[in-house]
């Protein structure tokens, strides 16, 4: 018989351009800005790829196939219900949960800086586990690329998943 450790690791992208608005939501956060983003639900990309992170762990596809963009009923939607989602389907696929979660926004502006313990909260409550299991942090593309040239928005994240 051999010991195993059961946990799984995910990792989950997300990207959304900017359009219209005056302001963006990142990890269940309202931050103020000068533009919006082009999204089905409320174009949260923190939580997009969470979420994507926390589905790739359990091979479970990814967001699009969860909340298809082509379902009306997910229109403007509040990402955080995406994630209470796929927080049940941890449970109910072995019992798992999310041990951390870290996650990186790339942009230009907003400034994350400012509003990254609060995300930190949010996500933490979300997910049912302590906030310094959760790290959420920044950084710009340095003027390149779509993020560096302020066209959009991208988030990267990584979870650790263990049987409960």
């Amino acid at each position: 018989m051999h010991n195993s450790i059961n946990i799984r690791i995910g990792q989950g992208i997300d990207v959304h351009a900017f359009g219209e608005g005056d302001h963006v939501m990142l990890g269940g956060v309202r931050i103020a800005h000068s533009r919006g983003v082009q999204a089905h639900s409320d174009g949260d990309v923190v939580i997009h790829a969470l979420c994507d992170a926390m589905l790739g762990a359990l091979a479970l596809g990814d967001i699009g196939r969860h909340f298809p963009p082509s379902d009306p009923q997910w229109k403007g939607a509040d990402s955080r219900a995406f994630l209470r989602h796929c927080s049940v389907l941890l449970r109910q696929n072995g019992g798992w949960r999310v041990g951390n979660a870290d996650i990186t926004v790339i942009c230009e502006h907003p400034k994350v800086g400012p509003h990254s313990d609060a995300m930190r909260s949010v996500l933490a409550a979300e997910l049912g586990i302590g906030i310094d299991a959760v790290s959420v942090k920044a950084t710009t593309s340095e003027k390149l690329g779509f993020t560096g040239r302020g066209e959009g928005i991208a988030a990267q994240a990584v979870v650790l998943l263990v049987q409960a």
